[in-house]
C-alpha cells in the first residue's frame, strides 16, 4: 500500500485533537506518514505560507499540495487507502458526516474547549448541561454496538476518538465526568481508548499537557484540578 499512496506530512501541535483524528486514520490502515509539530503561538514562516486559517492540521502531500480542515484530510487519507472506513449506503455515509460536524461543535467553544476556558462556575455548569443534553442527543443515534454503525470500525470512530479521550482526562483530572448517566457512550469511549491506534495516536505526556492547559486558562475547572 505504501508504494501506491503519496508521501505525507501531518503539521501539528502536540494537543491538537483535530489531527488526532487524521493520525487514527492513518494508523489503523498502516499507512507511513511524517509528523511535524509546530508552536501555534509562534508558528515558523512557512506554516503562516501553507495554512489559510494559520491553523492546524494541515496535510502537506508529496511535499508539493496542501490540505487543510480535519474532515478533509481524515477523507482524503481514506479515499486514497481503500477499502473505506465510510459506510457504503450513501445515506449513512452522509448522515456520518453530518455527525462527525457535530462532534467538532462538541470540542468547540461552546463545547469542551470552552468549559475549560470558562471562568464563572454557573456559566460553565450551564455549558456543562448543555454538553450533556448534545450528548444524550449522540447516544440516541448511536448503534449501541461495538461502534457508532455497529460492529465495524469507521471514520466516524476515528474522528470521535479524541474528544472521548480528552474526556476521560477531564474526569481523571478535575472528577468532571461528562459521560454521567451515557451507558453507551461510556462503552464507546472504553472500546476506542482500548484500540492502539487511538493509544498509539497521541504524545506520551498529553494527560500532563492537558492538565497544564487547564490550569493555564485559570478557569472554573482549574479549581477542581486534583
Amino acid at each position: 500500500m505504501s508504494a501506491t499512496i503519496p508521501q505525507l506530512e501531518l503539521i501539528s501541535f502536540k494537543l491538537c485533537p483535530y489531527v488526532q483524528r487524521a493520525i487514527i486514520t492513518l494508523k489503523h490502515k498502516k499507512v507511513d506518514f511524517k509528523i511535524t509539530y509546530i508552536d501555534l503561538q509562534n508558528p515558523p514562516a512557512w506554516f503562516k505560507a501553507i495554512s489559510p486559517l494559520g491553523k492546524v492540521p494541515v496535510l502537506k502531500v508529496n511535499d508539493t499540495e496542501v490540505l487543510f480542515e480535519s474532515s478533509v484530510i481524515q477523507e482524503y487519507v481514506d479515499e486514497i487507502t481503500p477499502p473505506s472506513l465510510h459506510p457504503v449506503d450513501p445515506l449513512t455515509k452522509a448522515k456520518n458526516r453530518a455527525w462527525i460536524a457535530f462532534g467538532g461543535e462538541l470540542m468547540g467553544m461552546q463545547g469542551l474547549h470552552g468549559i475549560i476556558h470558562e471562568k464563572d462556575q454557573a456559566t460553565c455548569e450551564k455549558m456543562i448541561g448543555a454538553i450533556q443534553e448534545l450528548l444524550t442527543r449522540l447516544e440516541s443515534v448511536h448503534s449501541g454496538k461495538t461502534f457508532f454503525n455497529g460492529e465495524d470500525f469507521c471514520l466516524i470512530d476515528a474522528a470521535y476518538a479524541p474528544m472521548l479521550m480528552r474526556f476521560d482526562l477531564l474526569k481523571s483530572h478535575c472528577d468532571l465526568d461528562l459521560l454521567d448517566g451515557l451507558p453507551v457512550m461510556q462503552a464507546w469511549q472504553q472500546t476506542l481508548l482500548a484500540r492502539p491506534c487511538v493509544k498509539d495516536s497521541v504524545v506520551a505526556e498529553l494527560p500532563q499537557m492537558y492538565r497544564g492547559v487547564i490550569a493555564h486558562f485559570d478557569g472554573y475547572m482549574s479549581t477542581r484540578l486534583s
